[in-house]
């Protein structure tokens, strides 16, 4: 069931505050998310937020950073399932503590671990959850599963029981099940762990779509996973955003990092002061793609003319001194067509 569907009425509205903030809120023109100073830590002294500031709008939004880097503290704080240590945040302007249902009827939330209701058919899940969701006719309620069922590519298996569902079409029905009360903020915590490359590609392309019209945050250490429809992105580590910007302005900090070195087919992996992305042999020659620390430059490496995502993210960690925890081990994807 969704997590973030029912809450308890919260008090009222908090007082206003200065500098256009509320106190216990914040509410700012144009942005569906605003977080400001946000805090968490764990019982023991774990620190998981150390004061993370955001602004989202609308459209996809990626939330980037290793494991361990707060990700889904982050996410559960915003979908009002956990209260932050210090710090506010805010949904639409209503406030994640104070104001829990209000800010869960705006949103829809897809957690790592979605796999309950597994004796129920598909449409039996979703037509309960949107009699929750406050939908008391049943006209409207057979409507609206039809209209999501479709939306998440799931029309054909609606009579299917959720246990017969593939990896892939179960997380399908973990968004679907978000959407059923027509969020205006869906929230998607490391969505493709488990998935083959196929069911990688075809979920991006459904997260880029819905993009269009609502704010979607999608939270992940996996790059690629943000797929062409991401405009905007913020990378987290150890619990602080390191980087906000674009696609782009990643790729542009990676300049003069990421490097081609060509070597003898058959030597193996080359060792320095760079992580190896990957590698390619023809002609009795490998070469292998690299990404170097700023200033580093291996002997008979040359620049590359384009860069990867992945390769930006990996880029902007090592010159942190975090590489390693960036490298990823994903399986090859088939070439991904524009949807």
């Amino acid at each position: 069931m969704n997590e973030a569907t029912t809450a308890d009425a919260g008090a009222g509205g908090p007082a206003p505050g200065p500098h256009g903030l509320r106190t216990g809120g914040i509410t700012l023109d144009g942005n569906a998310v605003v977080a400001q100073g946000l805090r968490h830590v764990y019982k023991g002294g774990t620190v998981a937020l150390g004061g993370v500031d955001l602004e989202i709008g609308t459209g996809l939004f990626g939330l980037l950073g290793p494991n361990g880097a707060g990700k889904s503290t982050l996410m559960r704080i915003l979908c009002t399932l956990l209260a932050p240590t210090a710090g506010a945040a805010s949904v639409f302007g209503h406030d994640v503590v104070r104001e829990r249902a209000a800010v869960r009827s705006s949103l829809g939330y897809l957690p790592q671990e979605f796999g309950a209701w597994r004796l129920h058919r598909v449409e039996e899940v979703l037509g309960t959850l949107a009699s929750l969701s406050g939908l008391s006719s049943k006209q409207e309620r057979t409507k609206r599963v039809g209209e999501v069922l479709e939306m998440v590519g799931l029309q054909e298996v609606g009579h299917r029981k959720v246990k017969k569902l593939s990896g892939g079409m179960l997380r399908r029905l973990g968004i679907a099940q978000a959407l059923i009360h027509e969020p205006r903020l869906l929230v998607v915590d490391e969505p493709t762990v488990g998935l083959d490359p196929e069911e990688r590609i075809r979920f991006r392309q459904l997260m880029a779509r819905l993009g269009q019209e609502r704010t979607v945050i999608l939270s992940t250490h996996i790059v690629a996973d943000l797929g062409a429809g991401c405009r905007d992105l913020a990378l987290l580590d150890a619990g602080k955003v390191i980087f906000r910007g674009s696609p782009v302005e990643l790729l542009e900090r990676a300049r003069g990092q990421v490097l081609e070195l060509p070597a003898p087919a058959g030597e193996g992996v080359p060792e320095g002061d760079f992580e190896v992305v990957s590698s390619s042999s023809s002609d009795g020659q490998t070469v292998h793609r690299i990404v170097a620390a700023k200033g580093v430059r291996p002997a008979g490496a040359r620049e590359a003319e384009s860069v990867t995502l992945e390769e930006g993210y990996l880029a902007f960690m090592t010159a942190r001194g975090r590489g390693s925890v960036a490298v990823q081990d994903e399986p090859d994807e088939p070439e991904e067509k524009t949807p």
